[in-house]
């Protein structure tokens, strides 16, 4: 503003100056709102990491712990999208067992275990055949093999080998 006879008027160099920086402050927010947008979709589209897709060889292992017996198995497992599913024997019958889970394109992930016993010597507490368990394994991948190992109770572990 600047005085006058009758008073004070607005400067209009000064408006403009302010129209001028009040666009540059829009544009900028609007530049930042488009990269965190796009960086926002590729987070969500490395929860759907294919990094790992493909057939894995996998071996999970039991060692002796309370007075049950150790076990090992061997099955095969998927990754497809991102989302590692094996599975050992028939679904519904004693020994059955599958692991599930999403892996992420750092390969650090926790699957679930889920089963039902096969043998009740080989479970802790000697529980009978068909009885339901499951348990948490935190699970590390690299391009052609994963380790991991079970969380809570009995020390287990497990191992993945990508088929070529």
């Amino acid at each position: 503003m600047r005085q006058s006879g009758r008073g004070y008027t607005e400067d209009s160099s000064v408006n403009t100056k302010a129209a001028a920086a009040s666009s540059v402050t829009r544009s900028l927010l609007g530049a930042v709102l488009c990269v965190l947008i796009a960086h926002s979709s590729e987070m969500r589209a490395d929860g759907k990491s294919k990094r790992f897709d493909g057939e894995w060889d996998t071996i999970l292992s039991c060692s002796n712990f309370a007075g049950a017996l150790g076990y090992s198995f061997e099955f095969p497992s998927l990754i497809k999208e991102g989302v590692l599913h094996g599975e050992k024997g028939v679904k519904g019958e004693p020994g059955w067992l599958q692991l599930d889970g999403a892996i992420p394109s750092d390969g650090r992930a926790n699957i679930y275990a889920n089963g039902l016993v096969g043998a009740s010597e080989a479970a802790v507490g000697h529980r009978p055949p068909g009885a339901q368990y499951g348990y948490h394994v935190e699970v590390e991948f690299t391009d052609t093999s994963g380790r991991g190992r079970r969380v809570e109770g009995r020390p287990c572990t497990v191992t993945f080998t990508k088929k070529l």
